[in-house]
C-alpha cells in the first residue's frame, strides 16, 4: 500500500494550517476540500453542506452577518463560487464516497474534524508556521491539530483509490464544527452513516508522541454546554433601587450554586461556568446578564443528571430574584467506547507501519468529543466504531497559542488509517 509523499502531505497541512475557520464557518476549509478531492483520479461521490448534514439538527450557528464575513473571506480566498453557494447560510462539511469492485465487501468510514478555534497564533521564530511562513491568516488558529485530520482524510482516500487490494465503499466525513461540539450530531443524523459497518474516528497529539498510536481512546465524558440569559428590570441603583429586578443578583446567585451540585455514587461529573457577562454602570441596576457554562459526565446518563440539576438551579436563580431566564444548549455530545475488534485491527496494523515505535490497546480521552455521536449511530445499527489516536510531538497545549504538529506524524497517521480500512473492510 502506497501513500502520497511526505511533500504531499506538508503541502496539504500547511495550506489548511494557514486558513483556519471557527465552527460552522468553514467555508474556504471545505471548498479546499471538494477541490482536492475533485482533482484526485478516483471516481468519488462528493457530497457537500445541506448534502452532508441534517439540517435541522445544527446548533450553534453563528448570526448571519457572521457567516457573511467568513463567506466573503472565502471568497476573497478564491473559493468556488458554486460551493460558496452550497454552504451558504453556514452549511460547511463534506462527505466523500468512494467504491472500488463495485462496491462488493463492507463499508468502511473515517471521521475528520475540519474546524479551527477562535484564538490568535504564536508569531515568534521559534513557532514552525510563523518561521516557514504558513502562519494563519484568518485570525483564527489550527491549536489543535485539525489540519492534520484533514491531511488524513485525503491521504487515507488518495490511497485507498490507488490500492487494488481495497474492495469495497469508503466513506470519509469532513465534519464541521467539533470545538463547539454542535456538527457532531448534524452529520450523524444525515444519513449517510447508516451503511456504514466499520468506523474510525482519529485525533492526532493528545499528549501521545510522535511514533505513538492508541488503538482505541476512549474515557469519553457526555458533554452539555449552554448559554442562560437573565432579564429583570433597570432601574436607578440610587434613586429607585425597589423598581428594579436585578439580572447580575440572579446570575450570581446561579454560578453560585450550579457549583454545589451534588456528586454522583455512579461515577465523575463536572460543572463549570466559563464566561459571564452583565451589567452597563455601577449607579444602574443590571437588566440582563448572560452564563456560558457546562456539565459532563462519565456517563451520558451522570451528564444528564448533573443537566437536570443545571437547569432547575437557573431556573431557581431567576425567580428568587424576580427574573426571567433563557437557556440555549450551545452544543452536546453523548460518551462513547471503542469496540474491541476494531481496536484490534488497527493494533495489529499500526505495528508494521515505518515511523511507529509504540502501540498502546487504550487510553482515556478525559474530556469530550462529538465523534461520539457518529460512533454511536454506526454501533446502533449494529456496526463497530473506534477512536485512533496518532501520536505527534506538540509543543504547547493544545488549544494554546503554539501548538504545532510533528509533519512526521503525517505519514504514519495516513499509513495507520489506511491499513486499518483496508483490513477492515476484509472482515
Amino acid at each position: 500500500m502506497a501513500i502520497p509523499d511526505h511533500d504531499r502531505l506538508v503541502s496539504l497541512r500547511r495550506a489548511f494550517h494557514r486558513h483556519p475557520e471557527p465552527a460552522w464557518r468553514e467555508f474556504w476549509t471545505t471548498a479546499r476540500i471538494v477541490e482536492e478531492l475533485e482533482s484526485m483520479d478516483a471516481d468519488l461521490d462528493v457530497h457537500v453542506g445541506r448534502d452532508a448534514l441534517a439540517a435541522d439538527e445544527r446548533i450553534g450557528v453563528p448570526d448571519e452577518a457572521e457567516l457573511d464575513e467568513w463567506l466573503d473571506r472565502a471568497r476573497e480566498a478564491g473559493a468556488r463560487e458554486d460551493l460558496l453557494d452550497a454552504m451558504a447560510g453556514g452549511y460547511t462539511g463534506a462527505v466523500a464516497v468512494l467504491e472500488r469492485g463495485g462496491g462488493e465487501g463492507p463499508t468502511v468510514g473515517l471521521r475528520v474534524d475540519i474546524d479551527g478555534l477562535p484564538r490568535a497564533e504564536a508569531t515568534g521564530d521559534d513557532h514552525l508556521p510563523a518561521r516557514e511562513g504558513f502562519h494563519s491568516e484568518t485570525g483564527a488558529m489550527h491549536a489543535c491539530g485539525h489540519d492534520a485530520h484533514v491531511t488524513f482524510g485525503l491521504g487515507v482516500i488518495e490511497t485507498l483509490a490507488d490500492d487494488s487490494d481495497f474492495s469495497g465503499t469508503l466513506k470519509v466525513f469532513f465534519q464541521p464544527a467539533e470545538e463547539t461540539i454542535s456538527g457532531g450530531k448534524p452529520m450523524a443524523e444525515s444519513g449517510h452513516l447508516d451503511d456504514v459497518d466499520y468506523l474510525l474516528a482519529v485525533h492526532v497529539g493528545l499528549d501521545h508522541p510522535t511514533g505513538e498510536v492508541v488503538a482505541g481512546i476512549e474515557g469519553f465524558l457526555a458533554v452539555a454546554q449552554f448559554e442562560a440569559e437573565f432579564t429583570g428590570e433597570p432601574a436607578h441603583a440610587g434613586g429607585h433601587p425597589n423598581e428594579g429586578r436585578n439580572a447580575v443578583q440572579a446570575m450570581a446567585t446561579a454560578v453560585g450554586n450550579l457549583y454545589g451540585i451534588p456528586r454522583h455514587e455512579d461515577g465523575a461529573t463536572r460543572v463549570n461556568v466559563g464566561r459571564v457577562e452583565g451589567g452597563t454602570a455601577t449607579n444602574i441596576i443590571p437588566e440582563s446578564a448572560t452564563i456560558e457554562g457546562e456539565v459532563r459526565g462519565e456517563t451520558t446518563e451522570l451528564m444528564e443528571y448533573t443537566r437536570e440539576h443545571a437547569d432547575r438551579i437557573l431556573d431557581s436563580a431567576a425567580r428568587m430574584h424576580d427574573c426571567e431566564v433563557d437557556v440555549e444548549t450551545l452544543g452536546e455530545a453523548p460518551g462513547g467506547e471503542s469496540d474491541e475488534e476494531i481496536v484490534d485491527v488497527v493494533e495489529r496494523v499500526a505495528g508494521g507501519v515505518e515511523g511507529v515505535d509504540s502501540v498502546l490497546s487504550r487510553d482515556d480521552l478525559g474530556g469530550s468529543e462529538d465523534a461520539t455521536y457518529l460512533m454511536q449511530r454506526v454501533q446502533n445499527g449494529g456496526g463497530k466504531a473506534a477512536y485512533v489516536g496518532i501520536g505527534t510531538d506538540h509543543p504547547g497545549g493544545h488549544h494554546t497559542a503554539t501548538f504545532d504538529v510533528d509533519e512526521a506524524s503525517l505519514d504514519i497517521g495516513v499509513a495507520v488509517l489506511g491499513r486499518a480500512l483496508r483490513e477492515l473492510s476484509r472482515l
